[in-house]
């Protein structure tokens, strides 16, 4: 008899891995008929991950959301999963024991049937709460060994770790291969291994497409025991996505293996109404680069569920340094040479770093890391001279242990900073919150929602849930959409000159000027467009020699300490802290104010001593690069 192999599609996740944003709870209520119309599917990835987040982003009630989302495929017996990142929860930072654990008992009631469970650093330790809390809250407890390539990452490490997963109470494994980096040979001996020693257990393959293993790598997981494989379909699949649900059903079928057979109709609708809702706006929030497959990410090992914010981080990031490079007359570069020096970069800092496995959130931690060094060598200054907070956290093992050593030089570099390593529990770190979020929310007059739904929303995204309860976030969202779509338009529209004015050659245009006004010195950097000619009005950036050192115009009465990145402005990071304020002394080396960017919270340090005379930065606004946020004297 021939063996069923069953599928899931990883809808949610196909949509984290093309870019930024997911679909509005009406989109997803269209597409849920087709979908189970389809008959071939018997679990539906629904939410998890950044899902719940990037709701309150576009200033939807997440609970409501999910609700109706999965109602459908609960009526019809499809089981609904969700993605959950252990310690992290639901977002990239610890959360508290008792959050966590309500978050299970609320997903369930609202329709959730599986937690499939990860921890980045492959620590038991850290997933024992998340397959514990899970169970009593009544879900299937799934638990995912999330895969990469290291020298200490081998098909033992994973058969080693799913027996300690089964003995803390996990009910499933998933192999999730979420930079499709893992090699086909080597996850069938993994499948292999987990169904000799556990024969009763369901196995769940998860692989990206990125850079071209999925498809043999699901043919070798079906054929060693797995149960389940996950696919895309498309517009999403491919890329940064997951191999096609087609081409799997076919090579499967050709296998030998029996799999439901596809409605070919409801397919083609639900793929029309995904593609609709790419035109209608979640298109402008989805690079290029991300629908392609990239075998250059073998190297680097980077995810696909991240890839989607990173192409938008590089966007951001190489405006930024082309910006710095242009006020010193210096060559721009492109975001091609910027992503191969960031691939360069994590190859190297990885290892140093101690082979974190390269996922949410530990993924984002050694890229911010890599493209700070990256950023900051381009700028003349030392590799691991911009190290963000979060990152030093798993560095010193507030995160758990990691699977292999720490460089020395980030040992030193600790040591130098009064960083102390950190041996014990993460969970331990991170009190209990409930009662103290209940209480805002009874100070404010806002409902504990349905199950504690709101409770559990504002106490595991406090910011973005404030955002959304003022209505900032759909008015910011609503914004950035107009301005993506007018940008988009004049991309579109803007008329090529058949005969394009000839560019003089550079070493005849002036890079800077020195001018004199009225007895006021000025030095003038000039810096031309692509096609610009010096019959055209240069960009010029305007500085007075007093005030070019960060110096006032005043006889020099003030240094500035300048924002070393854009993003979002902090005086602190927790409510427990001191904020820098005028007639603070400040020394070189100390912590004086917060960025946040690219997902993590980045430590200013001064690199100047004095009294602070003026805090320019204001609390909780964007800061561009350069901006000065501190005057001292």
């Amino acid at each position: 008899m021939r063996r069923e192999i069953k599928l899931c599609l990883v809808y949610r996740d196909m949509w984290q891995s093309a870019g930024k944003y997911v679909p509005r709870v009406d989109q997803l209520l269209k597409v849920a008929e087709p979908i189970i119309n389809m008959g071939c599917f018997d679990r539906v990835e629904t939410n998890g991950g950044g899902f719940e987040q990037v709701n309150l982003l576009f200033g939807e009630n997440p609970n409501h959301t999910v609700r109706k989302w999965t109602q459908p495929f609960n009526d019809v017996g499809i089981q609904t999963q969700m993605l959950e990142r252990g310690l992290n929860g639901i977002r990239m930072s610890p959360v508290p024991a008792d959050v966590r654990a309500l978050m299970f008992r609320v997903k369930k009631k609202q329709g959730t049937d599986i937690a499939r469970s990860f921890d980045g650093l492959n620590n038991p330790q850290n997933l024992a709460n998340s397959f514990k809390f899970a169970k009593e809250g009544g879900m299937i407890a799934q638990a995912a060994l999330s895969l990469t390539f290291s020298p200490v990452h081998n098909a033992d490490y994973y058969i080693n770790l799913a027996d300690q997963y089964i003995e803390l109470g996990a009910e499933e494994i998933c192999i999730k291969d979420m930079a499709g980096i893992g090699r086909p040979v080597t996850i069938g001996k993994i499948v292999a291994g987990i169904k000799d020693r556990h024969p009763g257990i369901l196995v769940q393959y998860h692989g990206h497409s990125t850079p071209g293993f999925s498809v043999a790598s699901s043919l070798e997981a079906a054929r060693n025991g797995a149960d389940i494989i996950d696919v895309g379909m498309e517009p999403l699949s491919w890329g940064t996505g997951h191999a096609d649900l087609l081409t799997i059903h076919a090579m499967l079928k050709d296998a030998g293996f029996l799999v439901k057979d596809v409605d070919t109709k409801a397919y083609m609708e639900a793929r029309s109404l995904t593609q609709e809702f790419i035109d209608d706006y979640l298109g402008l929030y989805i690079n290029k680069m991300n629908r392609k497959m990239n075998s250059l990410l073998i190297g680097p090992g980077l995810p696909g569920g991240m890839m989607g914010s990173l192409m938008a981080d590089l966007e951001n990031n190489l405006k930024s340094i082309n910006k710095w490079l242009s006020k010193r007359n210096k060559p721009k570069i492109t975001q091609e040479d910027l992503l191969i020096r960031l691939f360069e970069e994590v190859e190297y800092a990885w290892p140093k770093l101690g082979y974190p496995c390269l996922v949410t959130p530990y993924s984002q931690y050694v890229k911010n890391v890599s493209l700070m060094n990256v950023l900051q060598m381009i700028k003349g200054k030392d590799r691991w001279s911009m190290i963000d907070e979060n990152t030093w956290g798993m560095i010193l093992g507030r995160s758990g242990k990691l699977a292999g050593p720490i460089a020395p030089e980030l040992e030193a570099l600790a040591k130098q900073q009064g960083r102390e390593f950190y041996q014990g529990n993460p969970q331990d770190l991170y009190p209990d919150e409930l009662e103290l979020f209940a209480a805002k929310m009874d100070e404010k007059g806002w409902d504990y929602g349905e199950d504690d739904e709101e409770l559990l929303e504002y106490a595991m995204h406090p910011t973005q849930y404030e955002d959304f309860k003022s209505g900032k976030a759909k008015e910011q969202f609503l914004a950035d959409v107009k301005k993506r779509r007018t940008a988009s338009r004049t991309s579109e529209t803007a008329p090529v000159a058949a005969n394009p004015a000839p560019v003089a050659p550079t070493h005849y245009q002036p890079k800077v000027l020195h001018l004199n006004i009225n007895g006021e010195q000025f030095k003038v950097s000039v810096s031309y467009d692509e096609h610009e000619t010096p019959s055209i009005a240069p960009k010029a950036e305007t500085t007075n020699p007093a005030t070019e050192n960060g110096n006032d115009s005043d006889n020099g009465h003030y240094e500035a300490i300048t924002a070393p990145l854009e993003g979002k402005f902090f005086l602190t990071k927790e409510s427990s802290e001191i904020p820098v304020k005028v007639g603070d002394q400040i020394n070189v080396g100390d912590t004086v104010a917060y960025i946040e960017a690219m997902k993590v919270i980045n430590a200013i340090t001064a690199d100047k001593s004095g009294t602070v005379v003026e805090i320019v930065g204001r609390h909780g606004e964007e800061i561009e690069e350069d901006d000065v946020i501190f005057k001292i004297k």
